[in-house]
């Protein structure tokens, strides 16, 4: 497959990678120590049009698709790993809305995430259900032209400055994956809170929290797609964001190894730079190698969402490219801490910040385990066409 960039996504690499250097990466070590949403950040993203990248031009954004947006996520992951899924969360809150939803939805929400009028995040994960989503407990009863939505989301990224939520509910609650509805709950619904903010141990630039509903009072016109029918919704959505993660990984896979590259150039032991030995060389070539596959896995996956496969049958091409890219960012960060010996593991150096970044990323958007059981799915069922 020919990775040739268009003359449009070169410059939104170039674009994503001066803001990178400029503007965020002066911040970066802040950010992690006071967990501060970098408002000022969102707002540089929505002045050089960063947000609508995955948005059709007549939905505010410059069509620049799913590789697009993964081509600035990359270029952002290398100096800042929160930042960088604040650019994640305007795709992950809104695919299955651009997929399933009205034209209202798409308008209200798809364009005014793209133009950055409004926010979203995604609202699956419960104290009860993560990796198995079909056990969720947040119930939707109707009441007229309404839903009562009750109980707790957890770990919702973005989930403390958003205006709107994409949340998973059972509208039929012993159906098991055939009783699930896609909603849109906007955050003045009543009924509905956030929660308390969670205590993590890295991305801290981007506060993650609770969803507490409590009979909140939805309207039937915010349901994505069909009552009972929002399984196959819900699993585009998934399905879709994996080669962003997979960009996240791949950024910072790449900014970790170069920071310890250039450390390595530096310190000197033995009467030269350690870069000069080979352990540290060897150490370096395996992780170089693990980043030039890391980008072909996430390219390709990136432009099989843009071709329309996002579905059970291509999932394993998304997965592959996930489960690749987060590992190799903390195999990449691992290195670079080791690299850097004693000052790896100080706060002086930003490696420990990509680590404790890195090991979000072989856990969000479905495990790294529940990763491989839908690549096994693929194998078992001859989806890969190996024979």
């Amino acid at each position: 497959m020919d990775f040739q960039l268009t003359d449009e996504h070169e410059l939104i690499r170039q674009t994503a990678r001066r803001i990178a250097r400029e503007v965020i990466a002066p911040r970066a070590a802040a950010l992690d120590e006071t967990g501060e949403y970098p408002e000022d950040i969102y707002q540089t993203f929505k002045e050089y049009g960063l947000l609508g990248l995955n948005f059709p031009e007549e939905y505010g954004g410059s069509g620049a698709g799913t590789l697009g947006l993964g081509l600035a996520v990359e270029e952002v992951a290398k100096v800042d790993n929160s930042c960088a899924l604040m650019l994640l969360l305007t795709k992950l809150s809104t695919s299955a809305i651009m997929r399933g939803g009205t034209e209202e939805q798409k308008r209200k929400y798809g364009q005014g995430t793209a133009l950055g009028e409004v926010r979203g995040a995604f609202g699956l994960t419960e104290p009860g259900a993560g990796s198995d989503s079909a056990q969720i407990r947040t119930k939707a009863v109707k009441d007229g032209d309404h839903y009562r939505l009750t109980g707790t989301k957890h770990w919702i990224s973005g989930g403390t400055v958003a205006d709107f939520y994409l949340v998973a509910a059972k509208t039929t609650p012993d159906a098991g994956s055939k009783g699930f509805t896609m909603f849109i709950v906007d955050r003045d619904t009543p009924g509905f809170r956030v929660g308390k903010t969670d205590r993590k141990m890295g991305v801290h630039g981007v506060p993650t929290c609770e969803l507490i509903f409590d009979e909140a009072k939805v309207p039937a016109a915010n349901i994505v797609g069909e009552v009972d029918k929002g399984f196959k919704l819900l699993m585009w959505n998934l399905n879709s964001v994996r080669p962003i993660v997979a960009a996240r990984g791949l950024g910072t896979a790449e900014g970790a190894i170069q920071y310890a590259v250039d450390y390595a150039k530096t310190r000197e032991t033995f009467g030269e730079p350690i870069i000069k030995h080979q352990a540290i060389q060897m150490m370096i070539a395996d992780v170089a190698m693990r980043i030039e596959a890391a980008r072909w896995l996430t390219y390709n996956a990136c432009l099989t969402v843009d071709a329309g496969h996002a579905d059970k049958e291509h999932a394993h091409i998304l997965s592959i490219a996930k489960a690749f890219a987060s590992e190799t960012a903390v195999q990449a960060a691992d290195t670079a801490v080791q690299i850097l010996g004693g000052n790896g593991y100080m706060m002086d150096h930003p490696v420990e910040r990509y680590y404790r970044d890195a090991r979000q990323l072989t856990i969000v958007e479905g495990t790294s385990q529940v990763q491989r059981l839908i690549i096994a799915r693929n194998v078992e069922e001859d989806v890969l066409n190996w024979r």
